[in-house]
């Protein structure tokens, strides 16, 4: 919940309060023929909602109060009429405290189910190492929906002999074949990292896993089980990174001096999964076309998903990482994307429609004096 809709729930808060007050008084000052009783009655009713089981009962006992010494300072507390109408409000406030506990028991629910979803998305896709070497790392993850917490979008980092290799991906989709795509992808990568010399082979590996997941299931397309990525290779001892863009986003990379660009692929390549439409080398033989990059230290490698450059605003103009980051200087990666979140944020209104993944990865000015342990994420 944003900062403007909780300051929302915090006043209406108040309203159930508002609303017996106001009924008295309009009762005080109008004829003894005018009543309040529709506001006695919707303040327990607002309250449910808003308020705890205490509060909520307070409120029915307070409309009830309220009604029946007006009902009494004018007379009527003993008609029939007036009774009624006490009786109607005693009635609505105990389906008021009904509707409050049934409110609880859901939200207990949702927040189990958050519980869950938070801790499926730490197995899945668990935080990386905060520096491997001289590369320090920060990762963001955002689900376009509220209580999701996980869904197509997908991240990896893993220390090599090869050197630190990353993964980031979009799987065609949502729900549950997206995440078990997700969940396929990683531990192929996990795996493959370590032993295929190349990203070409490491993307073959990917490759192959994504056909053979496409056969497994049935009924699904196979123009539509495709997953978009780029894996990036940090050569150990080196002043340059390898990319190998599979149909995705291309990662920007940001200098010291505050210059950003994107870091456009020679040549264009289809996504996983949809390499058996071109017609040309054997796959496995991993022909797909690494670039290589400049990444002296203080660089930065900004890998994303499409949550960033298809966010748009209330005027449909799509938001530009380059601007939004150009000329600035930030103490590490998780400082930058603390940043980038917040201007998706600011440019779209927190009015996402798609998720957002984030992996920065840093190359510090002096390499520190901690030992690189090889890990796995």
């Amino acid at each position: 919940m944003g900062r403007g809709e909780q300051d929302v729930v915090r006043r209406v808060r108040f309203l159930p309060a508002a609303l017996l007050l106001g009924g008295a008084a309009l009762d005080w000052v109008t004829p003894p023929e005018f009543s309040a009783t529709a506001l006695y009655s919707v303040a327990p009713m607002v309250a449910a909602p808003l308020l705890s089981l205490r509060a909520t009962v307070l409120t029915g006992i307070g409309a009830c109060a309220a009604d029946a010494a007006l009902l009494a300072h004018f007379g009527f507390l003993g008609d029939a009429g007036g009774m009624t109408e006490l009786a109607s409000i005693a009635a609505i406030a105990v389906v008021a405290v009904v509707i409050n506990r049934l409110l609880h028991i859901r939200d207990l629910r949702v927040r189990s189910a958050r519980g869950i979803a938070a801790t499926v998305q730490r197995a899945v896709l668990p935080q990386p190492p905060e520096r491997i070497g001289p590369l320090r790392i920060a990762v963001r993850y955002e689900a376009a929906q509220e209580d999701a917490q996980i869904g197509g979008d997908l991240y990896a980092v893993q220390d090599t002999p090869y050197g630190v290799r990353c993964l980031i991906g979009d799987v065609r989709g949502k729900g549950l074949d997206a995440v078990e795509t997700v969940t396929v992808l990683l531990g192929t990568f996990r795996d493959a990292a370590d032993h295929e010399p190349t990203l070409s082979r490491l993307a073959a590996r990917l490759e192959r896993t994504l056909h053979r997941e496409g056969e497994r299931r049935a009924g699904l397309d196979t123009l539509e089980g495709f997953t978009t990525a780029v894996l990036a290779e940090f050569p150990p001892g080196g002043d340059a990174i390898r990319l190998l863009n599979r149909g995705h986003p291309p990662p920007l990379l940001l200098t010291s001096d505050g210059s950003v660009r994107f870091a456009e692929p020679s040549r264009n390549a289809l996504p996983l999964g949809l390499g058996a439409l071109v017609a040309g080398p054997d796959p496995d033989s991993g022909s797909d076309p690494v670039d290589t990059f400049p990444f002296p230290p203080g660089s930065v490698l900004l890998l994303h998903t499409d949550g960033v450059t298809e966010a748009r605003d209330t005027a449909g103009g799509f938001y530009d990482p380059v601007a939004g980051l150009a000329g600035r200087c930030f103490d590490g990666p998780g400082e930058l994307l603390d940043a980038l979140v917040d201007a998706v944020h600011r440019h779209t209104g927190r009015r996402g429609s798609d998720d957002m993944a984030l992996l920065a990865v840093t190359r510090s000015r002096t390499v520190a004096a901690v030992p690189s342990v090889p890990s796995v994420v």
